[in-house]
């Protein structure tokens, strides 16, 4: 029986295959609620149930029932001293992309938080075929406590992880934050990390380690529509530092026109003082084409969505919403955007990194401000 190419460019290369797990070495094993670590990004979920970021409500549309079982936006911080550090995965409801990574569909990624920032340190390399998969993410690294982020796939669901360090290394949450309230985020494919190399790239994620904050993705690969059923999810959380509502490329003109004025006004009567930011679409490679290679026009129904969401904004700080903003979409991905997209439609991790550049600073005033 002949080779395949994959099994020859393992050979080749030994980088390139996935990771394994070594064998024959016992581990101390905690997960998800383990009450020595602190799991973020979820609100709705049931006492002891699955990984959801929301319920599986009847009332709320079958696509986004489906999709808020996929863990973006999902982590577990900690304390270690362990040398190593090994994972035991579970998933459901896998996503297999043809142009996103495994590494980003159903991978999970380890950050470091350090004196200069948080620093990457590991993605899991898995199989493309398989839905279980247990993987060394650290191997004899010095003995002392770090603080660890392990971020969740952007686009599975999670039945069971298990995390596994030294027997005798040491287990505690990570410090508290300086501020405990969370930004609620909502949106679209690009919200939810669509076509992100690894979890920790996305522009979501990026944010909440730049900014600390905790963030709650609620992106819906084509399913952000602004439906009231959703936007009634979201009204609920309580003590919410700040909404972004970055839903356009899912609604479009049309959507955009019949909810997000709604949206916004049942929001606003749950969190009167809470800022509220309107993120108009990226520019995407079709509007290239249509307005015959200019980079800083928008097109069609997209400059109709930005005039009226322009215009919305205005309307409703007018009529007394000072904590009402609006951000545009064009110039986040940078001059030359169109290399910043995978298909014409989704950033590629570069996307996502200009994206956390251009956001953080605004991030950053807007919150300011409402301080002040």
């Amino acid at each position: 029986m002949s080779r395949s190419t994959e099994q020859r460019t393992r050979e080749y290369d030994p980088a390139m295959a996935a990771s394994g797990a070594e064998h024959g070495s016992e581990y101390l094993w905690f997960g998800s609620d383990d009450p020595r670590c602190r799991l973020d990004g979820v609100r709705f979920r049931s006492p002891g149930g699955l990984l959801r970021r929301l319920p599986d409500d009847p009332g709320l549309p079958e696509a986004v029932r489906h999709l808020a079982a996929h863990t973006s936006g999902l982590s577990l911080g900690f304390v270690t001293d362990t040398g190593r550090l090994r994972l035991k995965v579970k998933l459901y409801s896998r996503s297999r992309h043809d142009h996103m990574p495994a590494t980003g569909d159903a991978g999970f990624d380890l950050y470091w938080k350090t004196d200069f920032g948080w620093k990457f340190l590991a993605v899991t390399r898995i199989s493309l075929d398989k839905d279980d998969y247990e993987v060394d993410l650290l191997q004899g690294i010095p003995r002392r406590p770090r603080e660890l982020l392990l971020n969740y796939p952007l686009y599975s669901g999670v039945e069971s992880v298990e995390i596994g360090i030294d027997p005798d290394a040491t287990l505690a949450p990570p410090p508290e934050r300086d501020d405990p309230r969370p930004v609620v985020i909502y949106g679209s494919s690009i919200t939810q990390g669509a076509c992100a190399s690894r979890p920790g790239q996305t522009f979501v994620n990026t944010l909440s380690r730049r900014l600390g904050f905790e963030f709650l993705n609620y992106g819906f690969s084509g399913n952000g529509k602004g439906e009231p059923s959703v936007i009634e999810y979201l009204a609920r959380i309580p003590d919410p530092v700040m909404f972004i509502l970055d839903y356009e490329a899912n609604a479009g003109f049309d959507g955009i026109r019949a909810t997000l004025e709604a949206a916004i006004r049942r929001l606003r009567r749950s969190h009167a003082a809470v800022p509220i930011v309107v993120l108009t679409q990226i520019p995407w490679g079709r509007e290239l084409l249509e307005n015959e290679g200019d980079m800083k026009r928008r097109s069609g129904g997209i400059q109709k969505a930005l005039e009226f969401q322009k215009d919305l904004v205005e309307r409703l700080r007018g009529e007394g919403d000072r904590r009402l903003w609006l951000i545009e979409g064009l110039g986040l991905t940078g001059e030359d955007w169109d290399n910043s997209l995978v298909d014409g439609v989704h950033p590629n991790d570069l996307g996502f990194r200009r994206m956390a550049d251009a956001l953080e600073p605004r991030l950053r005033d807007i919150l300011s401000i409402c301080r002040s």
